[in-house]
């Protein structure tokens, strides 16, 4: 088939990956799994920990294995680990047994992350529409999310069952989502190389880094940027469980996701349209010091509500902020400089998550949600400060 058309399907191939991908049952159910197994919110943190230190330790590795064996090849693996990762939580009985079945998981999520956005967007280099790249983010965040809230609603009705099913039915999904990488097409620069070996995997995480290091406003919008996704994230998990203490089940936590899902993906959706109106300076104003401040609704009588609307600046802030980056790096760097993305997010939730359930362990939830939304307030308005002088 025409090279040209590849390069079509693969975008085409990429909506129906990424619903399936994101159809993750264990979202709003693996922290709840993992109290019920009888972890304390202390020793969760730490599970954490262990996924992020894992993520941190092999995010460069395995971008770079993307960039010199092939995207396809990454996503094919990172499927494979997801699977045995399911599979080892399923059996885990213990605090070293899920320890595992964490740094597994945070290998097949590695092995993805810069994988999925560098065949993406060569794909659309390929045909020369790398310029309709946020668009078409948006519509795959708007399938991620449909795919995130079918998993939130199936998965909290499935864990009110019987918490097992959960990740005996997420091992299957795995394998439907294994299936489906087999039909990706790579873009040409994989097939114009000579013969690559691992040494070659380190000669390219050296020069991607050498590169980064030059590119101060890229630098820069990565690790303020992820520092933000991360706040977004620990709310996510940690809300399930505060959630479950005001007396919400399961399957109810499930549809309040979902609604949070639902906005995110509308909001991700019209990225495009806000972005091309406001500018990417004044989003990157506009949306942290309004997440500080709107976290400090989760203290309120409707958190969910708030929850929502967090969520939907979560899902612009992504789409703008990779597109940035995208655009400021060459291919042949390119899952690379993107995992290295993911691994400034790994060294924050190494830090933030433990705290946070330890604050919560010795205090309460509430306690560590203001110490999160006042830090976040505090670089937000230097954050602030720093554009509007540059």
């Amino acid at each position: 088939m025409n090279y040209y058309l590849l390069m079509k399907k693969n975008v085409t191939r990429e909506y129906i990956y990424s619903f399936l991908n994101n159809f993750n049952l264990l979202s709003t159910v693996w922290m709840l799994y993992l109290a019920y197994k009888g972890m304390s919110l202390t020793q969760i943190g730490l599970l954490e920990g262990i996924f992020h230190l894992t993520s941190f330790l092999m995010e460069i590795p395995t971008g770079s294995i993307a960039d010199v064996f092939g995207r396809k090849l990454s996503r094919i693996l990172g499927r494979f680990f997801w699977i045995i990762s399911s599979i080892t939580m399923l059996f885990g009985t213990n605090f070293f047994h899920f320890s595992i079945a964490m740094s597994l998981m945070a290998l097949s999520y590695n092995l993805e992350s810069g994988a999925g956005q560098a065949l993406l967007y060569d794909s659309l280099k390929a045909t020369n529409s790398e310029d309709e790249y946020m668009k078409i983010a948006g519509k795959i965040e708007l399938l991620t999310q449909i795919g995130m809230i079918s998993g939130y609603l199936l998965g909290g009705y499935i864990a009110k069952i019987k918490y097992e099913y959960v990740f005996i039915y997420s091992s299957l999904l795995g394998l439907i989502a294994l299936l489906q990488s087999l039909t990706f097409k790579e873009p040409k620069i994989f097939e114009e190389k000579e013969k690559t070996t691992f040494k070659d995997v380190f000669i390219n995480a050296f020069i991607s880094f050498v590169f980064l290091k030059k590119k101060k406003d890229v630098l820069y919008l990565i690790f303020f940027s992820e520092g933000i996704l991360v706040v977004g994230t620990i709310f996510f998990f940690y809300l399930q469980n505060y959630f479950l203490s005001l007396g919400i089940n399961q399957f109810q936590i499930g549809i309040i996701m979902a609604f949070s899902g639902i906005f995110s993906a509308i909001m991700s959706y019209f990225t495009h349209r806000v972005e091309k109106k406001l500018g990417l300076k004044r989003l990157l104003i506009f949306i942290p010091f309004s997440y500080s401040l709107l976290s400090l609704g989760l203290l309120s009588n409707i958190p969910y509500v708030f929850n929502m609307l967090l969520s939907g600046l979560i899902g612009v802030l992504y789409i703008v902020y990779i597109d940035y980056v995208n655009k400021k790096i060459p291919s042949e760097k390119r899952a690379t400089i993107l995992s290295m993305c993911s691994m400034v997010y790994s060294l924050y939730m190494i830090v933030f998550f433990p705290l946070f359930g330890k604050i919560a362990d010795e205090f309460s939830f509430k306690v560590s949600f203001i110490f999160i939304s006042v830090i976040l307030m505090i670089f937000s308005i230097i954050n602030g400060i720093l554009l509007i002088k540059k």
